[in-house]
């Protein structure tokens, strides 16, 4: 047996088989280009997975040696890979600079980061394992552009890039480089990749048949994006790349054509996402955040538990029985929230931390821990357990305590001091979470309404609004 079929039989039994099976025919039958920063997301609707089935399966693999998993800072406006990082360890909270947007950006967690899987050298050599042997738009197409720019599926890279390029040139470490064109009207971004650096050439006015002339350098300082006011009509251009690496510069035309492709997005996995997901947390654990980290989430759903009197209970059956059912609680909790696309995201005595990407995936785990409740409470014949549950969605930053992923902020105390509000079986969320539309569908779709009652919070200034789901 080979060493890849070896790793394949421990992945079937410890993913799910359709999504191992999918992962085997895409390592077997997949072009270098599909193995290359593989949008999880687009590979379950590919093989008719649920995103968390085939997300887990892939986390298995890279654990077994099969991919290699990156951590990609874009820019939100053009999509373009900023940095990589081999962990989440390496990502800074520090601004990003985008030469080709002329902005910087402090990274957050949720549509700035994402994760991307490669498949292995060991497994398989693809050409992204040698990015600078790539084809020009290969490399601007593979290692630029995220996973998350529609690119037309068939066509290949440099007749997509050609509808919007005026001219390019593949420049060998230390090497000149002469170009002369003919400018037309617009605004033209000479953008090199590697390097990650641009300058803008604003062309308006009155055509000239005079050659004009332009110089440009290409170092590893990340210079601001400056722009070079120029006529339309013949350019001669010089290019010098001083890096110890080829450098792939283009002069591209920002119009309809480019705009058109960058605007045309679909879904990625993201680092909030992969975070909320309780395979990498058992998977990961020594592999999130440093302990100096503190990085952005712009909006993380959370849900604090707690069992009602749970010292009356250890009093009227004894500590042992109590154990049990309160670690059957856990059991059932568990496995509710990792359904849901979430983690827990720890516990303290009989409550319980749990996070979720969006606020319907938190409303969908509360209903189902409170039925799941009251089966394990239907089971036993008896109404020992009950559930006090709160929800609350926002900002918040993502830290290490306790040698564990954790999470810090305003959201989280609001979170667990509504949980404190509840006494029965009723859920109390706040209104970012009862106003999503998706929750506040399934609400309806479980026939429940909400009531809003105006609270203060102990710790918190104002007073909220807060529902009491029945």
């Amino acid at each position: 047996m080979s060493e890849s079929e070896a790793r394949f039989t421990v992945l079937r039994q410890s993913a799910d088989p359709l999504a191992a099976a999918g992962i085997e025919r895409l390592v077997r039958d997949g072009t270098d280009r599909e193995l290359h920063r593989i949008n999880v997301i687009d590979f379950a609707a590919a093989n008719g997975l649920p995103v968390d089935r085939a997300l887990d399966a892939f986390l298995h693999a890279t654990r077994l040696g099969m991919f290699e998993m990156s951590w990609n800072v874009l820019c939100p406006g053009c999509g373009g890979v900023l940095n990589t990082n081999a962990t989440l360890k390496t990502i800074h909270q520090h601004s990003y600079a985008c030469a080709l947007c002329a902005a910087g950006y402090e990274p957050s967690l949720d549509e700035m980061v994402e994760v991307a899987f490669s498949v292995s050298p060991r497994v398989r050599q693809i050409a992204a394992h040698a990015p600078e042997q790539l084809p020009m738009w290969e490399y601007v197409r593979q290692m630029y552009w995220s996973s998350g720019i529609e690119f037309p599926a068939e066509m290949p890279a440099q007749e997509v890039m050609e509808r919007f390029v005026i001219d390019w040139t593949d420049l060998g470490a230390g090497d000149k480089a002469t170009m002369s064109l003919q400018l037309p009207a617009g605004f033209i971004i000479l953008f090199e990749p590697v390097t990650h650096s641009a300058q803008f050439l604003d062309v308006q006015g009155e055509p000239t048949r005079e050659r004009q002339e332009l110089g440009v350098v290409f170092n590893n300082v990340q210079a601001p994006t400056g722009t070079v006011p120029l006529r339309p009509g013949p350019l001669r251009l010089t290019m010098e790349n001083r890096t110890d690496a080829r450098v792939l510069p283009a002069l591209y035309i920002a119009g309809d054509d480019l705009h058109h492709m960058l605007g045309k997005r679909k879904k990625f996995l993201t680092a909030r996402t992969l975070l909320t997901n309780q395979t990498f947390r058992d998977l990961y654990r020594a592999d999130m955040l440093a302990m100096d980290q503190r990085l952005k989430i712009t909006s993380l759903t959370f849900v604090f538990t707690d069992l009602k009197a749970s010292t009356e209970l250890y009093e009227r059956v004894g500590d042992l029985a109590a154990y049990e059912l309160v670690k059957a609680h856990f059991g059932v909790l568990n496995e509710v929230v990792a359904r849901e696309s979430g983690a827990v995201v720890k516990t303290i005595g009989d409550a319980v931390m749990a996070s979720f990407p969006t606020p319907d995936r938190g409303i969908a785990a509360v209903l189902g821990m409170r039925e799941a409740m009251k089966a394990l409470n239907a089971s036993r014949h008896s109404e020992d357990l009950t559930l006090k549950i709160g929800i609350h969605e926002g900002p918040c930053l993502a830290v290490t305590l306790n040698d564990r992923l954790d999470y810090f902020g305003q959201t989280v105390n609001i979170a667990a001091r509504v949980q404190g509000l509840a006494q029965s079986h009723a859920i109390f969320a706040t209104e970012p979470v009862v106003r999503h539309a998706d929750a506040a569908r399934l609400l309806a779709q479980a026939g429940l309404t909400p009531v809003a009652q105006r609270c203060n919070l102990r710790g918190i200034a104002e007073e909220l609004t807060v529902y009491e789901i029945p």
